[in-house]
């Protein structure tokens, strides 16, 4: 009897023991720094970026290839949103005012996760709000899929009342240097101070 209750209280112990190994791994997956969101915090090593095929904003067919040769500051966003996107291209252009003549050593990238409504034209419109070092990408969903998959950022559209909708979407401004490896991310948010520094860091990478 003795025995069968012991034998029980470890069965417990080691299912507890489970449950939690299951759980924090969940969590290291979504929510931790293992998750969509953070993943591009992590070392160097990680492979961010890669090849892609995509329009710019005057209507130019361009690939990865096209900004080989100078590091990259790649922000993931839509033409139609509300707050983080303008917030964040409003960010970009004070730290390219910030950086001054470093500024040019660095290529300014905004890609669209919207394929129905960010036409280049769209695009173009939309940065004229911003410095016009900016360059906007859209193309086709296949297309914006890739990107996204490439740089491991989040994006799901959101359908809204009266059949309307908006664009839900990781927030970092993705930085690599000039041969096109991860070198770091810029938080939503990030003070000008440390977004500056690391970008100064950027454009001095080779």
């Amino acid at each position: 009897m003795l025995r069968a209750i012991r034998w029980a209280a470890w069965t417990a112990v080691v299912v507890v023991c489970l449950l939690l190994l299951a759980t924090a791994g969940g969590w290291l997956l979504t929510d931790g720094p293992l998750g969509p969101e953070r993943v591009a915090t992590g070392p160097a090593s990680l492979s961010i970026g890669g090849p892609f095929s995509l329009t710019d904003h005057r209507g130019r067919a361009v690939t990865e290839q096209d900004f080989r040769g100078k590091p990259m500051a790649v922000f993931f966003g839509f033409t139609h949103c509300p707050d983080v996107c303008p917030t964040t291209l409003g960010d970009m252009t004070n730290f390219i005012a910030a950086l001054g003549a470093d500024a040019d050593r660095v290529q300014w990238i905004f890609v669209s996760v919207d394929a129905e409504r960010d036409t280049p034209q769209a695009m173009a419109d939309n940065l004229t709000a911003f410095d016009p070092r900016i360059v906007g990408l859209s193309g086709s969903e296949a297309q914006i899929s890739d990107v996204a998959r490439a740089f491991r950022v989040y994006y799901r559209k959101v359908p809204l009342e009266g059949g309307s909708y908006t664009m839900d979407h990781s927030a970092s401004v993705f930085l690599l240097d000039a041969a096109g490896r991860f070198a770091g991310t810029l938080d939503y948010k990030e003070s000008e101070d440390v977004a500056v520094e690391k970008l100064r860091m950027l454009a001095a990478s080779r």
